[in-house]
């Protein structure tokens, strides 16, 4: 008798002791797979073919409501475009384009902004924006590896075309090296997996990129791939204000751009028009309140640069520049710094006016 108690004393406590795991384990998993479910429904919301669909045809819809010259409804500022004339008719060998915009200030400028000039590393910016486009509709992975392969070995500048041969990068790491140190074979690995040259020159055209258009690999020494200064600069500009990107996007598209390392065209001709020649140029702007994230590119017969400008005021503005003309001439680089002094008057607003007390 004594021991069947102890046996039933024993059994209780042990399923006491169950009924207490098993009360934790289903508190903890519960709620987890509830979360799983959530997650499950949200990404199915989120992703629904027709949510996106309605979320990629509003987006498409005020990029080509913009790009129809709806910007042309800002104010023309007519002194600028006369102190870029005057620097362009010193030169009068030279084919300049040029175009500056702040959406904030609601003004803008151009010289043959729509004629089509040769766009050396400077067409890296829009197949960036491609890029992350279809990160966005999880068409391609940020951690997914690129494999080096001979036909996406671009001579020139970067340093990836001289690994071995099979060797994978990932995407973000291709991304980046574009920009960065504005590597050629990193920028064919992406146009080979965004789907190939007649792809992306349809993807530019369905984000209003009317005269941008690729036609050969870089590092295209010919000048065959095209762009003009306001495709440049307004693709730019509608990413910065959420028109081809989402927020997260547009935050990769910012920190990609700021680690440019090039920025002896427009940074250093802000800070010349600021008064000031240094070879630390992004300190120096710094200084002074600004903030500058470019793109150059440099095939002997043309020179480009296209940036994003943050103000002291923390507006932003955006420029872009194509100078053609004979090779390695020194006078190109120069005058593009000259036409990107003039726009320091002109991305800040006189405080004066508008604030008279």
């Amino acid at each position: 008798m004594k021991n069947q108690l102890k046996v039933i004393t024993n059994l209780f406590l042990t399923s006491i002791g169950i009924s207490v795991f098993l009360g934790s384990l289903l508190r903890f998993v519960g709620p987890t797979n509830q979360s799983y479910e959530i997650n499950k429904k949200m990404k199915i919301v989120g992703h629904s073919g027709r949510s996106l669909k309605k979320k990629l045809l509003t987006r498409k819809s005020k990029v080509s409501s913009f790009y129809n010259d709806k910007y042309e409804e800002f104010e023309r500022l007519e002194k600028l475009i006369k102190n870029w004339k005057a620097h362009i008719i010193k030169n009068p060998d030279l084919d300049v384009s040029a175009f500056f915009i702040s959406l904030d200030n609601q003004v803008y400028a151009e010289i043959k902004s729509n004629i089509k000039y040769s766009a050396a590393s400077s067409i890296k910016v829009p197949i960036l924006i491609i890029l992350l486009t279809m990160l966005e509709k999880e068409e391609i992975l940020w951690n997914e590896k690129l494999i080096l392969s001979e036909d996406t070995i671009g001579s020139g500048s970067g340093w990836m075309g001289y690994q071995e041969i099979g060797i994978g990068f990932p995407v973000y790491e291709v991304a980046t090296e574009m920009i960065r140190v504005s590597d050629n074979t990193a920028t064919n690995l992406l146009i080979k997996r965004l789907g190939g040259i007649n792809i992306i020159n349809k993807k530019f055209e369905e984000i209003g990129l009317k005269n941008t258009k690729i036609n050969n690999y870089l590092p295209d020494l010919d000048g065959t791939n095209l762009t003009s200064t306001k495709d440049l600069s307004l693709a730019m500009a509608l990413v910065d204000n959420g028109y081809l990107l989402n927020v997260s996007s547009r935050d990769i598209f910012r920190d990609i751009m700021l680690k440019s390392k090039t920025n002896s065209l427009i940074p250093s001709g802000i800070l010349r028009g600021l008064g000031k020649e240094s070879k630390s140029t992004d300190y120096h702007l710094s200084l002074r309140g600004y903030l500058v994230h470019n793109k150059t590119g440099d095939i002997g017969i043309s020179y480009s640069d296209t940036a994003q400008i943050q103000t002291p005021n923390n507006s932003r503005a955006f420029a872009s520049f194509i100078v053609k003309g004979p090779f390695n001439d020194p006078r190109s680089p120069e005058l593009i710094r000259n036409l990107s002094a003039e726009l320091v008057p002109f991305l800040v607003p006189d405080q004066k006016s508008r604030n008279p007390n």
